[in-house]
């Protein structure tokens, strides 16, 4: 069912693999000029093909990996154009020492992509706060990290752009992935508001949002080393480990409430098994568009990658149309005009509550208090004359306001009934 094993050479001499020509891709008329990239995540699934789809075109890259996941005898080597680095995108000194070695090294960063990502399968009731902590600070605070920390360079230069690996969970909320979805949520909110924010010092950003890859690469079982790179290298002497499959996703072990074989908890767990090989969307083909996308003139807010993507988002966005469209009648807009007459009535109501406690206090004096009955009857007039003029402005704000039409554009008779 899945395609052969993609080279990324052959992949962007695919002339239907394009993105549209309103963002101006590279191509014929818009030659690409060299850029610099560095990749957060290198050795994942998504964020090799990535590197290898960059240096197929000659572009320079700084391939990051993960600290406690990987050394730096394994990103060291990978080919000429490739600076290999460890980072926990968690800290942020280790994060600022990446740029700053990629700018010591190369001159300059234009590209940004963090491919990082860490999820945990399982109902939201069985994950525990350490879970839940360990998704924030890597899908959400480590994106922060890497845009905060870059950020002044991007503004001084008055370029830059951000690359950001969301997911079709940034946009549906899925059984058993319910605070990776939230991250995801998180980070979609967060790159949409900071594009309004950065968008005149000519920063752009892209969130990608692929459905289920697949590893449709050469090799794809071994981490990425230099003969993946370079067809014409004979260097095999880093380590060739297996690249986990799902290495991002840690699997947990559901409770008894959740535990029956068709629970809804189960759901992203029987997902995975039953796709095993067989997912939609092409890793070799995707990092191809991302590299275009790089390169591109008007970049999207998001690309959706897969057919998966693409049909899920949009049933999910007319689920929300025909949500909204079932809920409207309950919506009661008001104008400003009636919101300052509703004002007005409401401190008239008031008025002429203070005005009858005023009356049952005199009607309650003795005959022989005339100084408290006669300074309660001065409050009673002044009160009158507030009364007076609140009628007044409510009368006027009545006038200003144009006269309700009925459906054939006829004038409906309207009054206000105020308290007596």
């Amino acid at each position: 069912m899945a395609d052969a094993a993609l080279s990324p050479s052959a992949t962007a001499r695919n002339p239907k693999l394009r993105l549209p020509a309103t963002c101006e891709p590279p191509g014929e008329g818009h030659s690409p000029a060299l850029k610099v990239w560095v990749i957060f995540g290198a050795t994942g699934h998504m964020g090799r093909s990535l590197v290898k789809a960059v240096l197929s075109h000659g572009d320079r890259v700084t391939a990051v990996g993960r600290t406690l996941e990987n050394s730096m005898a394994q990103m060291t080597g990978w080919h000429e154009h490739c600076l290999g680095l460890l980072c926990d995108v968690r800290v942020r000194e280790t994060v600022d020492a990446v740029l700053q070695r990629t700018i010591a090294h190369w001159g300059r960063i234009d590209i940004i992509a963090n491919c990082t990502g860490y999820g945990v399968i399982g109902a939201c009731e069985d994950q525990d706060e350490h879970e839940l902590r360990s998704q924030f600070e890597t899908n959400f605070f480590g994106t922060l990290n890497i845009i905060q920390l870059s950020l002044p360079y991007f503004r001084a230069q008055l370029s830059g752009r951000y690359l950001i690996f969301s997911s079709t969970n940034g946009t549906l909320g899925v059984p058993d992935l319910g605070p990776y979805c939230a991250t995801k949520y998180a980070v979609e909110g967060l790159i949409e508001s900071m594009l309004y924010e950065v968008d005149a010092f000519n920063i752009k950003a892209t969130l990608v949002e692929p459905g289920y890859v697949r590893l449709d690469e050469p090799d794809s079982g071994r981490t990425i080393g230099p003969a993946d790179l370079d067809a014409h290298s004979t260097n095999t002497g880093i380590d060739q480990t297996r690249l986990p499959r799902y290495g991002h996703f840690f699997v947990k072990a559901p409770s008894p409430t959740y535990a029956g074989p068709n629970a809804p908890a189960g759901h992203a767990k029987r997902v995975v098994q039953w796709l095993n090989d067989r997912q939609p969307t092409s890793a070799v083909k995707s990092a191809e568009l991302v590299w275009q996308l790089g390169h591109c003139s008007y970049p999207p807010l998001r690309l959706l990658l897969g057919s998966y993507a693409v049909e899920s988002i949009r049933d999910r966005l007319r689920s929300i149309i025909e949500e909204i469209e079932d809920w409207k009648h309950l919506s009661f807009p008001v104008t400003a005009e009636q919101e300052e007459a509703e004002k007005l009535a409401e401190e008239l109501q008031a008025a002429d509550e203070q005005a009858g406690e005023l009356q049952d206090e005199r009607d309650g004096l003795g005959t022989g208090d005339a100084k408290d009955e006669g300074e309660m009857q001065r409050v009673l007039e002044e009160r009158e004359g507030q009364e007076s003029e609140r009628s007044g402005a409510l009368e006027q704000n009545q006038q200003q306001q144009p006269p309700p039409m009925d459906g054939n554009g006829a004038t409906l008779d309207r009054s206000i009934q105020l308290s007596p």
